[in-house]
């Protein structure tokens, strides 16, 4: 990833470009976010996907799903860059007991007033960590669907709003594993990215098991030497940022054309809606601006395609019969779009 440099007038004020954004304070925030993954490297070896993916997700003002074996570091890389953000932050353990208010809250009646008032749940602050999500039933799964969208809970027909920002990163087991709900299509939906953590390669496991060795703890990240390197300004501005990368006709048409090409895969049963296809052109514009432009290019949006749209389509039963995967069928609908020049 590229950097550029700050920009200040005369006097040391900040500058703006012509769409209005402080370029200084824009370029600072990029540094900042970027150096989160140089924090997190000293919990976690390897899965740079997996923290870009939550660096974008943060910017473009999305959801996050990590999907992996047990024992990958998902929570661990969670927990991590949740210390490397000067952000409030809350863990909920998924659970087949968990119930809806345990996340959102519930009113709570006070005998010396006589009265009901709301008690907030965790889903009440920046970063929520949702643990092992698809081990709780659908009912509680759909209890952060509002959150997710609306950035707000309702209670008893009364609003109550989440911080900003809000981000849930949400974990999950394949869904061939023993006891797991699959998330249903809306609340699959409502997540802007979903990253894979793979089995890592032989170096980088050895280097997990040298740092153990030498007396790394999982549990105490201050010691390993995580410290918060971003906050709030620096999402915000990172935010409004993104929201100033030019975006031309010929990519727009381009993501859409790759979204239409899934829709007619004989392969799926659904393609990407209208919603994913706003989602690629959110990352690919982040993306793009934690690369250093001010524009998205094809590259932008086929490096985010996966992670973007993979868990938005659905395949044919017969298509997983005979073992086709929705990772190919991508492929295939980004090969037969023409790359604009």
């Amino acid at each position: 990833m590229t950097e550029t440099d700050d920009r200040t007038g005369p006097a040391g004020d900040s500058v703006t470009d012509a769409t209005g954004t402080d370029t200084a304070g824009a370029d600072h925030a990029r540094r900042a976010l970027l150096a989160v993954r140089h924090e997190v490297a000293k919990a976690v070896v390897g899965q740079d996907a997996a923290v870009s993916g939550i660096i974008i997700a943060l910017l473009a003002r999305g959801h996050i799903l990590l999907e992996g074996v047990p024992g990958v570091a998902k929570t661990l890389l969670v927990r991590s860059l949740a210390a490397a953000l000067d952000v409030d932050t809350k863990r909920v353990q998924f659970t087949p007991d968990l119930m809806p208010g345990d996340l959102t809250g519930s009113l709570v009646y006070d005998q010396r007033t006589a009265e009901f008032s709301f008690r907030e749940g965790p889903v009440f602050t920046n970063l929520l960590l949702a643990d092992e999500i698809n081990r709780t039933p659908p009912k509680t799964q759909s209890a952060l669907l509002e959150a997710m969208e609306e950035r707000q809970v309702s209670i008893d027909g009364r609003p109550h709003r989440v911080p900003d920002p809000f981000l849930v990163a949400a974990t999950q087991n394949p869904v061939e594993y023993e006891g797991t709900y699959p998330l249903p299509e809306a609340q699959l939906d409502r997540f802007l990215l979903k990253v894979v953590l793979p089995l890592p390669p032989r170096e980088d496991e050895q280097q997990v098991l040298l740092r153990h060795a030498a007396g790394f703890d999982p549990r105490d990240l201050a010691a390993a030497g995580v410290r918060a390197v971003a906050g709030p300004a620096d999402l915000a501005a990172g935010t409004a940022a993104v929201r100033s990368v030019s975006v031309s006709p010929e990519i727009a048409g381009y993501i859409v054309d790759i979204a239409r090409a899934t829709r007619s895969s004989p392969s799926l049963a659904l393609g990407v809606s209208p919603r994913g296809a706003t989602a690629l052109l959110a990352t690919s514009r982040a993306w793009a601006w934690l690369n250093g432009r001010a524009f998205v290019t094809p590259d932008d949006v086929k490096a985010l395609a996966h992670a973007t749209l993979g868990h938005r389509l659905t395949l044919r039963p017969e298509a997983e019969l005979e073992g086709v995967h929705v990772s190919s069928v991508l492929d295939s609908a980004l090969a037969s779009v023409p790359v604009p020049r």
